[in-house]
């Protein structure tokens, strides 16, 4: 099978979604499929750069998320380069511009679209205007438009299906969760970076995501006096990037804990696993994943997860072997030292090991798949009917429709 996925956000880009569709993209391909990336440019990516199945379309930094990309041209490029591909199905990642290209592009091959909602917007308004410009409302409004007239819907969570189904989407939702490469977390590249950090005999809790507001890292790090009050050496290791790392930086220098609170910085993707493998216990405060690929991982890597309760990681760290939730910082607190103090407690291997089989990348690729071929073989091209997003190829500034 030709397999065409339009996303705004791909590698050297940091992101779950990347993430996420470069574990589909390798499933696939070993899978005998060939997949094709159809992104955004990249200002850390030459020009010249050779990058096999990958075709990228030049891009603008994203209004209130300067460090995403959206595509200013190149519908009719992606048209041509789709159709000498011949491909059979679009699946998008985005509802934004490269999403719009690859609905127009399966309309233009009368191929079926497949789509998956990763982002959970009505957490984000807060970022275009301090919340004063959108609302709820336009959100449903923006995304029953976007999914007008796609042939399936990936959700990656029952938290994602529902937030749909409010919205009044009819169209045929199925619940895969993102999967796990799991060879990539089967062994350790740099035995030694827990030293190289100077960690080698603290106790030591990471975070591991986007550094951005809604990761709610500041919870973490407001909690750590509280922490360190019953183990005294422990270190929060932030490991990424983001907008709020300037005053994350600021609120540990009030709080006086710049010896107990370090951040890396990015990192390359390659090395997630060891930095996972450096902490002892993995926390997170966040309330906006729609699914946390990051507690998959941490649990891959064969860390504890301590994350907000919620219906998705309430379900997901159902075993203490696994992780626990929390609902108040009293709670973080108590389950995070219980786990550090007691780090082989809870060491039960079979949960995990079930856990991980339902959630690996193999299992991920075939559910793919197969709502791949439902939707082929039950596909009309009347579905596609839909007008192109944009105008004027040539325009270097474009607005969408509706």
């Amino acid at each position: 099978m030709n397999i065409g996925i339009f996303t705004d956000s791909y590698f050297p880009q940091v992101s779950g979604v990347a993430t996420s569709i470069k574990t589909l993209k390798d499933d696939l391909e070993r899978k005998g499929h060939q997949v094709y990336i159809f992104t955004t440019t990249d200002p850390h990516v030459p020009d010249d750069a050779v990058e096999p199945n990958l075709f990228r379309f030049t891009s603008v930094p994203f209004v209130s998320f300067t460090d995403r990309r959206i595509a200013v041209r190149g519908l009719f490029h992606a048209y041509a380069v789709a159709k000498e591909l011949n491909l059979d199905i679009v699946h998008t990642q985005t509802e934004f511009s490269m999403g719009y290209i690859g609905k127009f592009v399966a309309k233009q091959l009368k191929i079926p679209t497949i789509h998956t909602y990763h982002t959970m917007y009505e957490d984000y308004l807060h970022y275009v205007l301090n919340g004063h410009l959108l609302k709820p409302y336009h959100v449903k409004q923006f995304t029953r438009a976007f999914l007008y007239h796609v042939s399936g819907v990936v959700a990656p969570s029952e938290r994602v299906y529902d937030t749909l189904r409010r919205y009044g989407v009819k169209t045929e939702i199925k619940i895969i969760p993102t999967g796990v490469d799991l060879t990539q977390f089967a062994q350790q590249k740099d035995p030694h970076l827990r030293d190289k950090l100077g960690l080698a005999h603290v106790p030591v809790l990471v975070s591991l995501s986007r550094v951005a507001y809604e990761k709610r890292i500041d919870k973490v790090i407001s909690a750590m006096p509280k922490i360190l009050e019953q183990v005294p050496q422990a270190v929060l290791l932030i490991v990424g990037d983001g907008p709020a790392r300037e005053d994350l930086e600021a609120q540990v220098a009030e709080l006086g804990l710049k010896e107990h609170v370090r951040f890396t910085g990015e990192i390359d993707h390659d090395d997630v696993g060891d930095y996972y493998r450096v902490g002892d216990v993995f926390v997170s405060a966040s309330d906006s994943e729609s699914q946390g690929l990051t507690y998959i991982e941490a649990m891959a890597a064969d860390r504890k997860v301590v994350a907000l309760t919620g219906d998705y990681t309430d379900q997901l760290l159902d075993d203490p072997a696994l992780g626990t939730t929390f609902s108040t910082e009293t709670e973080m607190v108590h389950q995070v030292v219980n786990y550090l103090k007691h780090p082989n407690a809870y060491d039960d291997a079979k949960p995990r090991q079930e856990k991980l089989a339902a959630i690996s990348a193999d299992r991920f690729g075939d559910r793919v798949l197969d709502f791949y071929q439902d939707i082929l073989s039950h596909y009309s091209p009347n579905e596609a009917d839909e007008a192109a997003p944009w105008t004027d190829e040539d325009s270097s500034k474009r607005t969408m429709k509706g």
